[in-house]
């Protein structure tokens, strides 16, 4: 179990490239927010999903956007004035191949930072990081300022650990965890994985 962290699946997206709902997508026996919820629970006292309005299907605690704005960054804010614990580990509902060992990993290099954010390919993992709860006025201020509203913005005002591929590589030797599932074709590549474990 992870200390002092309540887990946050962000859910509240509009899934424009996939065409419909992405968290109650069906990948094997289990949609993609059932699959996230799963491999969460175990790790974190307490899984709550943000969402743009609230979904009586979901059986967890719920943050809503606020209505003014939208994405990612809208949800983080949400989840962070949510929760009661120091730090948040946000996760997109669309990662369903995610591993503990990758989030136990990154939990362990949260000393002296603001959010530890894995590096893939070169780019930020935002949506599979953990961000301390006192980021939350410069979260706020990204979100309701005149720049560009995005997690990209709000790292680059924070306090990173960044974590590289190389280090990821002993948690997870494929990276698979950061497979994300934006369009139909993602979903077939998905599927071949599920049927090759």
């Amino acid at each position: 179990m992870i200390s002092n962290c309540t887990a946050l699946i962000l859910a509240g997206g509009e899934s424009r490239r996939m065409g419909q709902d992405k968290a109650s997508l069906l990948l094997g026996e289990r949609t993609l927010l059932q699959s996230v919820v799963a491999t969460m629970q175990p790790l974190f006292a307490e899984v709550i999903v943000s969402v743009r309005q609230p979904r009586h299907e979901i059986d967890l605690p719920q943050v809503c956007d606020d209505p003014s704005n939208t994405g990612p960054l809208a949800g983080l804010v949400a989840g962070l004035e949510g929760i009661n614990t120091p730090w948040l580990f946000a996760l997109a509902c669309d990662m369903p191949f995610i591993t503990p060992a990758v989030i136990e990993y990154l939990a362990q290099q949260r000393a002296d930072c603001q959010a530890v954010v894995p590096m893939v390919s070169g780019y930020p993992q935002p949506l599979a990081a953990f961000y301390a709860v006192n980021c939350l006025p410069l979260a706020r201020d990204c979100l309701n300022g005149s720049g560009k509203h995005s997690l990209r913005e709000l790292l680059e005002r924070l306090q990173v650990c960044y974590v590289n591929e190389a280090e990821l590589l002993n948690a997870d030797p494929t990276l698979a965890s950061f497979f994300d599932l934006d369009t139909p074709q993602d979903v077939t590549i998905a599927m071949n994985k599920l049927e090759s474990k």
